[in-house]
């Protein structure tokens, strides 16, 4: 009997993929809540939420029931039309995030695009992009400039020309923000880049600077929005207010989906036939991101959010205390990281994962945990104990 083309384990058949990730031997097939299990029946207790994605869990009752009933019915019609699940969620959304206008799309690195053209576009002239050192902006090429990870970019150089890289957190570096400049990118949280949250009041300099420049400020919170730091968006908590503000992953509660939401002369700076996307805000996807919006705005959600992240932080310290590959946790809410003492991250991930464990690097000397946002304290202490015994395995 000839074996079928198809036999095997999905890492050994993976030769039909290209190789664009380096993923871990393990083949996921079911989840509920925090955990998920492999196609051996092993269940793992789920710290990454698919790279702070799933922010409600796997299996959600509201996500389950916007799906099924928004599948019975219209699930694409493109953009030529008007669907009340996308308007309904642009209503929605802008209100909560102090925003006037959204347009949707797909991912991340799309909403990061709109917003280089949206800023070219209301600051014609200019030509000059800002963004920050150990910032994750994309892979598409326009979010790739504004990445400044030499080794994601050099393979593909010439690269959009005028950006500047500045470092991070640094006060005296805005000085370089001028009238050249259209728009200042900043994630207010770093996630790939180590979960490093901005320093206290530089939000508040580099509004100030991008005034006095007239350069838009745009806001990555990509990673760390829809909840995942506690409010819906960082920015929130900072009281500082940007003129954009881009999002995806969480948005649509593991469905394909960002935005770029913007305020004032922004939001009205791209017009009919400047940028489009086919898929992006179908009713399908628009339906199932409305519900997890109202989830997370429901009242206790977010301060559930908080105390768990504090939960989180001190339960990680207190795993971590005096470990020899273990530094500083750092990060907001529900976006943690504990830097270790070299690049080990790989090692450590893996290491927990093999006690059931997945969490993920964030650079090669830090270790995320993105929950989802449902996870309790029991949870979170039997992450950290988890942890405790990874770090262990390792060194």
């Amino acid at each position: 009997m000839t074996t079928p083309e198809w036999a095997g384990t999905l890492a050994e058949r993976g030769g039909a993929l290209m190789h664009t990730y380096g993923r871990y031997p393990i083949e996921l097939v079911s989840g509920r809540g925090c955990r998920v299990a492999d196609a051996d029946g092993r269940e793992y207790l789920d710290m990454v939420a698919g790279i702070a994605v799933t922010a409600l869990g796997h299996g959600h009752p509201a996500v389950v029931e916007a799906l099924h009933r928004a599948a019975d019915g219209l699930v694409h019609t493109s953009n030529l039309y008007w669907t009340e699940p996308m308007v309904r969620l642009a209503e929605r959304l802008t209100a909560a995030a102090g925003m006037e206008r959204a347009f949707f799309c797909n991912s991340g690195a799309e909403s990061v695009e709109a917003a280089i053209k949206m800023a070219r576009r209301a600051r014609p002239g200019r030509t000059r992009l800002v963004a920050f050192d150990g910032a994750f902006h994309g892979r598409t090429l326009g979010a790739l400039s504004l990445t400044a990870r030499p080794a994601y970019q050099e393979p593909f150089r010439p690269l959009v020309p005028g950006t500047t890289i500045l470092p991070f957190g640094d006060p005296a570096a805005l000085g370089a923000i001028d009238g050249t400049v259209a728009m200042v990118l900043v994630e207010p949280v770093q996630g790939e880049g180590g979960v490093r949250p901005a320093p206290p009041g530089w939000l508040a300099a580099l509004r100030e600077a991008c005034d006095a420049a007239g350069a838009l400020l745009v806001f990555d919170e990509v990673q760390s929005g829809m909840g995942r730091t506690g409010t819906l968006f960082a920015f929130q908590a900072e009281g500082v207010v940007p003129d954009a503000v881009t999002s995806a992953k969480a948005l649509a509660g593991g469905l394909p989906m960002g935005a770029l939401l913007a305020r004032g002369e922004a939001a009205g700076a791209l017009q009919p036939g400047d940028h489009a996307s086919t898929f992006g805000g179908g009713p399908l996807v628009a339906a199932v991101a409305d519900a997890v919006l109202q989830v997370i705005l429901s009242d206790g959600f977010l301060p559930r959010v908080r105390q768990a992240g504090e939960a989180l932080s001190g339960s990680l310290a207190a795993a971590v205390t005096g470990h020899p590959l273990a530094g500083a946790v750092r990060g907001r809410g529900l976006m943690q990281g504990v830097a270790l003492t070299g690049p080990l991250a790989a090692d450590v991930t893996a290491a927990a994962a093999e006690r059931g464990l997945l969490v993920c690097p964030a650079g090669p000397g830090v270790v995320r945990f993105t929950p989802p946002l449902i996870v309790t304290d029991a949870e979170i202490d039997e992450a950290a104990g988890l942890f405790r015994s990874a770090l262990a395995a390792v060194g």
